[in-house]
């Protein structure tokens, strides 16, 4: 178990370079029909895949995401990059949307997602791991392919996590991590975002550690912001979107059979005076309507 004086120091030794800028995505389910894909990809059997029209709608928002927003929104700065769980699609639920069922060509598919993406950051690319049932038994999967893209490895020497406790730009404590509750009505989505803030505070009253100004989720692929007053200004729980497509599971669940999937990233800022998120998010069309 770690000391209260490494848990800081750790978050201290990731933003060592005092980085302003955090530039936030997850549940890309590379290796899914509906996950974030490229236009073509090939296999080792010298097989291939050519994505769908909506999989090259979404790659077109990827690419303008990091060609044109983070740009746009870092100001040219240097950023540091948090992928926050759930890369591949895996193998689970008796699922069949899978492009393959092997966990490689998966991984490939990914490496092919991230390798660029490792470079505009200067290598400050961080993997928070997702569920098991995408991502292995321990994140297997996830550590193995954050650790070909040369990920920031933690004290352990793994390079994905659970969680990352994260200081940026020096100032601003923000903790990572990908699970949080779900629910099937629209009147609650924020009750458990609210609960993981207050959660979180109430832990770190409870042994006198400094809470975040930020905690950052996913897993729900529907970005949501709840935020309260502190001392130090206001303290945000956050929900990122994600870059997958409505699966046949989504299909089947309260609330999410209506809704489309959004779609986007996120950026955490450290400002000269404060610290706030700012989001991209795109919305998919509803199917085209029958008219009779």
């Amino acid at each position: 178990m770690m000391l209260r004086g490494e848990e800081m120091s750790v978050a201290e030794t990731v933003n060592a370079e005092h980085i302003s800028n955090v530039i936030v995505v997850s549940d890309t389910h590379c290796g899914c029909r509906m996950g974030l894909c490229p236009p073509e990809v090939s296999f080792d059997d010298g097989g291939g895949y050519t994505a769908s029209p909506l999989q090259l709608k979404t790659w077109a928002w990827w690419t303008e995401f990091w060609d044109e927003w983070v740009p746009h929104i870092t100001r040219g700065q240097p950023y540091a990059v948090v992928v926050n769980g759930d890369m591949i699609e895996g193998r689970h639920h008796n699922a069949t949307t899978q492009i393959s069922a092997n966990l490689a060509d998966q991984s490939k598919i990914a490496e092919s997602v991230f390798g660029t993406i490792v470079q505009r950051c200067d290598k400050r690319f961080y993997v928070v791991r997702g569920t098991e049932a995408h991502t292995g038994p321990s994140a297997e999967t996830e550590e193995a392919l954050a650790g070909k893209l040369d990920a920031v490895p933690d004290e352990l020497g793994n390079h994905s996590r659970w969680e990352l406790w994260m200081r940026i730009g020096g100032r601003s404590l923000v903790h990572f991590l990908h699970q949080i509750g779900t629910t099937s009505s629209a009147h609650y989505e924020a009750t458990a975002l609210t609960k993981e803030l207050n959660e979180t505070y109430l832990e770190a009253a409870k042994w006198a550690l400094e809470p975040p100004a930020a905690v950052v989720r996913s897993h729900r692929h529907r970005d949501y912001i709840t935020r309260i007053n502190t001392h130090a200004g206001y303290a945000y729980c956050i929900v990122t979107a994600a870059w997958q497509l409505k699966t046949p599971l989504t299909h089947r669940m309260a609330m999410s059979r209506t809704s489309a999937p959004t779609i986007g990233g996120l950026a955490l800022i450290q400002g000269d005076e404060d610290f706030y998120p700012r989001e991209k998010v795109w919305k998919i069309d509803r199917p085209t309507e029958v008219t009779i």
